[in-house]
């Protein structure tokens, strides 16, 4: 969804794109959220959040100032995966906390009462396509792979969900350093295999390789060609 909303002193909204694999930047007050970097920063310190949390909140601000129904939020956070509202209530929760979110007058997050939930701050947003070096491709998914550790499994708060059979809920894990890219298999069932080989430690990942996690295929991308960004105030 396109907006376009603003106050005095809080900043001015511009025109962007949804979320889930395209280039988002926003600022709001004092935070600052990089969807391909995945990231949020309050003054320029990151803050915490689990993976879906971060997503519920790029999704809200993505549709804002749209209300999103709460069948909405399970279908695009937890495709085909049945999920109890009580997760939802909690990654609401969860992102209020983050954002210290606690100023029933002025929320950040809004709740339309028995309908869904809705992004109510002013908005400074930033469109471009920051650098994104690493990223997994599993089937029709781009998963960029920023600085951390992205765990890979069933677990509908992995950072790389699969809800295949045969995958365990914290199957592997890919972790992200300067130094480069790492897997390791988290004493899965099934096992992970990186080259048609057997993951029993950690071992380096290169670009282009192949990783099985059970009978799921990802490939693995590293790119070390920055993309120019672009700011509209």
């Amino acid at each position: 969804m396109v907006g376009s909303r603003g106050a005095p002193g809080r900043g001015a909204t511009t025109e962007i794109q949804g979320s889930r694999g395209l280039s988002m930047k926003v600022r709001f007050g004092p935070f600052e959220l990089a969807s391909e970097l995945r990231q949020v920063l309050k003054n320029g310190v990151e803050v915490h959040l689990t993976p879906k949390a971060f997503d519920l909140l790029e999704l809200l601000i993505a549709e804002a100032p749209r209300v999103l129904r709460k069948n909405e939020l399970h279908d695009r956070l937890w495709p085909g995966t049945f999920v109890s509202d009580a997760t939802l209530v909690g990654l609401v929760k969860e992102v209020r906390r983050a954002l210290d979110d606690r100023d029933a007058t002025s929320p950040l997050i809004r709740t339309a009462h028995g309908v869904g939930y809705a992004f109510a701050g002013t908005l400074e947003r930033v469109v471009g396509r920051p650098a994104v070096t690493r990223w997994i491709v599993a089937d029709t998914r781009r998963i960029p792979l920023p600085i951390g550790e992205h765990v890979i499994g069933r677990d509908p708060a992995a950072a790389v969900f699969l809800d295949v059979p045969g995958v365990s809920r914290r199957h592997a894990r890919i972790v992200i350093s300067d130094g480069g890219a790492l897997l390791e298999d988290l004493g899965s069932k099934n096992g992970t295999k990186l080259r048609n080989k057997s993951v029993t430690g950690v071992m380096p990942l290169r670009d282009g390789d192949e990783i099985h996690v059970g009978p799921s295929r990802l490939i693995f991308y590293a790119s070390a060609t920055n993309i120019s960004t672009e700011t509209i105030l």
